[in-house]
Order: structure tokens, then C-alpha cells, then sequence
């Protein structure tokens, strides 16, 4: 059975950082591809970035390059997401996926 548990959602200000987490089970991590998408309030799915973990190639939306960072830890078989300099509108509910399975999502909220 595939699992993914999202942690490190919260409230930030502007300009702040978070970095989310994702613990991943009944794949083979070392060798999956995963992303992080969100979901902003009254708006669809949203992909912000994805790890091919076999060649270690990321991949990122225009709004997410230079901000936020996708990395994973084989050994704890936990994707994350580091997102630095974050604005109102990153405000969302980000889920990690693979394949066809996602998490249940983490609220991040940015407001002053």
C-alpha cells in the first residue's frame, strides 16, 4: 500500500521559509519520481516541482525556481520541499505524489 504523510505546514510571514516533508512507503523510493503540487483556495491543482530520485534531475514551475528546493533522504525515504522569500500567493494546501497516489496535504499559510 503507497503512503505519503505531509508535515511542515504552518503560518509564515511574508518573506519567511518552511520546509515541507514527506514521508513516502510502499514504493521503491530510491527509484521513484515525486513531486510537490498545491492547491490555493477556489483554484485547482497546481504542480510545483518534481524529483526523478533514480538520476537525481529536478524540475521546477517558473513561480518555485530560485525559491524553493525539492531534495529527498533515501535513508528516511522522505521527500522534501524547502521554500524560501514566500508571498501571499504561495498560500495553499501542498501535497507530495507519486504516480497516481497523493497525501492527505499540509496548509500553508503566508500572511503578515
Amino acid at each position: 500500500e503507497v503512503q505519503l504523510v505531509e508535515t511542515g505546514g504552518g503560518l509564515v510571514q511574508p518573506g519567511g521559509s518552511l520546509k515541507l516533508s514527506c514521508v513516502v512507503s510502499g514504493v521503491r523510493f530510491s527509484s521513484a519520481a515525486m513531486s510537490w503540487v498545491r492547491q490555493a483556495p477556489g483554484k485547482g491543482l497546481e504542480w510545483v516541482s518534481s524529483i526523478y530520485n533514480d538520476v537525481r534531475k529536478t524540475i521546477y514551475a517558473d513561480f518555485a525556481k530560485g525559491r524553493f528546493t525539492i531534495s529527498t533522504d533515501n535513508a528516511k525515504n522522505t521527500l522534501y520541499l524547502q521554500m524560501n522569500n514566500l508571498n501571499s500567493e504561495d498560500t495553499a494546501v501542498y501535497y507530495c505524489a507519486t504516480g497516481t497516489f497523493r497525501g492527505q496535504g499540509t496548509q500553508v499559510t503566508v500572511s503578515s
